[in-house]
């Protein structure tokens, strides 16, 4: 049976298997070519197994994982969208910190910082860059309630973000990662984390209003795009007297 190859996802055959993962890697591919955009429905299976020349049965699996992965979102009798950080299941995929008592809360933010600059030899390294290029830093508080509990330090490539300014964060009202999404074209589709237990310096204390030494924890993130390419380096510092860090294993 004929199949599509990962060089020409319209149209020829890629020759090892398992086939469902070929097929997975063809429509991450038109992905990331944005053939299909952040919320947008994409072809049905029936559609795509004819434009892959393979099953429906081996489409529906290389969804499924996508799925799995949150690159897709299925709707009960809508299809199947790209998904978007614009949705609520979406917009605090990586965000886990949550309040003891369980209660939802809304999340304010205000920036601090933005700026244009070199990148200093470590964020160059951990980006895929080299030590020079130009990168924007972002400086932020979230809040629960009122009280901060995070502080936030992000660096980004600047060659993907030309055009961020501190103005444009304050005009923006909604998750910053549909921000990148939508205006620039960058979508956030998994991270990695390193998370430590330290001390607040003075700086740290005074933005959290904790006291100095006093313990945090820190999450150091790198994340990815499509084709596992670097977009974000962000260092988190959490007050975790009222919150938690949640995840979920399986």
């Amino acid at each position: 049976m004929p199949v599509p190859n990962a060089a020409d996802p319209a149209g020829a055959t890629p020759a090892f298997s398992p086939l469902y993962q070929q097929i997975k890697a063809l429509i991450t591919q038109a992905l990331q070519a944005g053939d299909w955009k952040p919320g947008e429905v994409i072809p049905s299976e029936t559609e795509l197994a004819q434009r892959f020349k393979v099953s429906q049965g081996t489409v529906r699996k290389a969804i499924d994982e996508l799925a799995t992965e949150n690159l897709l979102v299925r709707r009960q009798g809508k299809g199947t969208f790209v998904a978007t950080h614009a949705e609520a299941q979406v917009q605090y995929r990586f965000l886990r910190l949550v309040p003891d008592d369980g209660s939802a809360e809304r999340l304010e933010r205000r920036f601090l910082d933005c700026r244009r600059l070199r990148a200093p030899a470590e964020v160059a390294r951990a980006l895929d860059l080299r030590s020079g290029d130009a990168v924007v830093q972002i400086r932020r508080l979230l809040s629960f309630r009122g009280r901060p509990v995070v502080l936030d330090d992000l660096w980004l490539p600047g060659a993907l973000f030309k055009g961020l300014s501190a103005e444009r964060l304050g005009e923006w009202r909604g998750p910053l990662y549909r921000l990148f999404e939508s205006e620039f074209g960058v979508h956030m589709v998994r991270a990695e984390e390193k998370i430590r237990a330290v001390a607040a310096d003075d700086t740290a204390a005074a933005l959290l209003g904790c006291a100095p030494g006093a313990p945090l924890l820190s999450v150091e993130r790198i994340a990815f795009t499509y084709g596992d390419r670097r977009v974000e380096l962000r260092r988190g510092l959490y007050d975790t007297t009222n919150h938690h860090y949640r995840n979920e294993l399986s």
